[in-house]
């Protein structure tokens, strides 16, 4: 599953095969044909086995430039059985509705809160013992000229890897690249996760731009 490790903290994933995660039940094996499915027919490849030894991580998702990512980042998800969290306001998971926003994968937080965002997120990886929470550190899908850095903050608060996700609409692949354990270093690290996005072309050309800002999510 690991092709090679470049130090203590990186590893990069062997690309040669696209392995799932475990069996979760039969729901989830039907949603898996219907994700390969759609996959297979829109016309994107999968590389890169899913790590089944890091239960808890902040999966980076990018490049993050057009409301399809999302579709495909779900389908991609699908096919790997992983059942990806998402960070939403609170009230989204209040109401009637809740439970099922929930289940969806929401994990609510409160912005206007005393508690930071990041605070609230190593809590919520503290109640679990499995759990992926996708962030895309763009942070929008319009043009940015850099990246936040929440999703770094919220792995080194969690000690949790990071997972570098890509979804390359040059050459129709989604791959799961790598792991990488935070050093609490940004400026030292940025250059090593960036490395995995190098040449990632978004669906909307000239927005996808990986530098990086100090600003929170």
């Amino acid at each position: 599953m690991l092709a090679r490790m470049n130090d203590a903290r990186q590893i990069e994933f062997d690309r040669a095969s696209a392995r799932p995660g475990p069996i979760r039940g039969p729901f989830s094996e039907i949603w898996r044909l219907v994700c390969t499915a759609y996959l297979k027919l829109a016309g994107w490849r999968v590389e890169g086995d899913w790590p089944r030894d890091i239960p808890k991580m902040v999966l980076i998702a990018a490049p993050h430039t057009s409301n399809w990512d999302g579709v495909n980042m779900l389908a991609a998800a699908g096919y790997y059985r992983a059942p990806l969290k998402w960070m939403g306001k609170r009230e989204l998971a209040r109401g009637p509705f809740g439970a099922v926003v929930r289940r969806l994968g929401c994990v609510p937080v409160d912005r206007r809160a005393r508690t930071d965002l990041v605070e609230q997120m190593r809590a919520a990886f503290d109640k679990e013992d499995r759990m992926v929470l996708a962030i895309p550190p763009e942070g929008t899908r319009a043009a940015v000229n850099e990246w936040k850095t929440g999703f770094y903050h919220i792995a080194l608060a969690a000690n949790v890897p990071l997972v570098m996700s890509v979804l390359d609409y040059g050459t129709r692949t989604i791959r799961l690249s790598g792991s990488f354990i935070p050093s609490g270093d940004y400026a030292a690290d940025l250059p090593l996760i960036k490395a995995h996005y190098d040449g990632a072309q978004g669906l909307r050309g000239g927005r996808f731009i990986h530098r990086a800002t100090t600003e929170e999510i």
